[in-house]
């Protein structure tokens, strides 16, 4: 199982080579670590929020501590989002799935201030959770390597919602079983819990498997 990076430029391989958190790519700084995260061939991909309700993206990057600019003209400091400056919310694509159809699942980010803060949306802080009654069935970080910091700049109001979706194949994940067969979901009702930059989705996002 692996998470892939959301908001890493240089994109992640797992099923499918792709580059997350599209829309602040070319705003953002380039990750901490330096390196993409990647992953072995396992029910994820990940998920590309692009703000809502605009064809263009807004989000803004992290502030650059070396700009310097005319007395009097410094812009008021940037602080970290916390928890009840965002709410960050699970996305399905669909409440129910017949047999072969895979959950595509996303996350939505929504600054809830009237001032900008700063959020880590990278592969270190990017957390997918898929449970069904109290068994956990799926977490994105069982699998992950190389795993990479990426903080941005989530302006007031703003909301952001994925434009790739991370894609589960319906197998159980494993620390044990990362390169070897995994055992298929069963039919039934599963919930799908999300973090990011240390901040925990407000409630699951609830479907079915047939």
């Amino acid at each position: 199982m692996v998470l892939l990076a959301l908001l890493v430029i240089g994109g992640v391989v797992a099923v499918i080579v792709w580059q997350p958190w599209r829309a602040w790519a070319d705003a953002a700084p380039p990750p901490t670590s330096g390196a993409a995260a990647s992953a072995s061939p396992s029910p994820a991909a990940s998920a590309a929020p692009t703000p809502s309700g605009s064809a263009s993206p807004t989000a803004s990057p992290a502030p650059n501590p070396a700009a310097t600019g005319a007395p009097g003209d410094e812009e008021p400091e940037v602080l970290p989002c916390t928890t009840g400056d965002v709410t960050v919310t699970a996305v399905t694509d669909q409440s129910a799935y017949g047999t072969g159809e895979l959950p595509n699942l996303s996350i939505q980010l929504v600054n809830d201030t009237e001032a900008p803060c700063l959020i880590n949306v990278g592969t270190a802080a990017q957390t997918f959770e898929i449970t069904s009654g109290s068994d956990t069935w799926w977490r994105s970080t069982d699998c992950q390597t190389e795993p990479s910091d990426q903080v941005v700049q989530l302006d007031a109001g703003q909301t952001v919602t994925s434009a790739a979706p991370l894609v589960w194949d319906r197998t159980r994940s494993s620390v044990d079983s990362c390169d070897g067969d995994r055992q298929n979901a069963l039919p039934g009702w599963y919930n799908l819990t999300v973090a990011i930059g240390g901040i925990e989705s407000v409630e699951p996002a609830s479907f079915t498997l047939r």
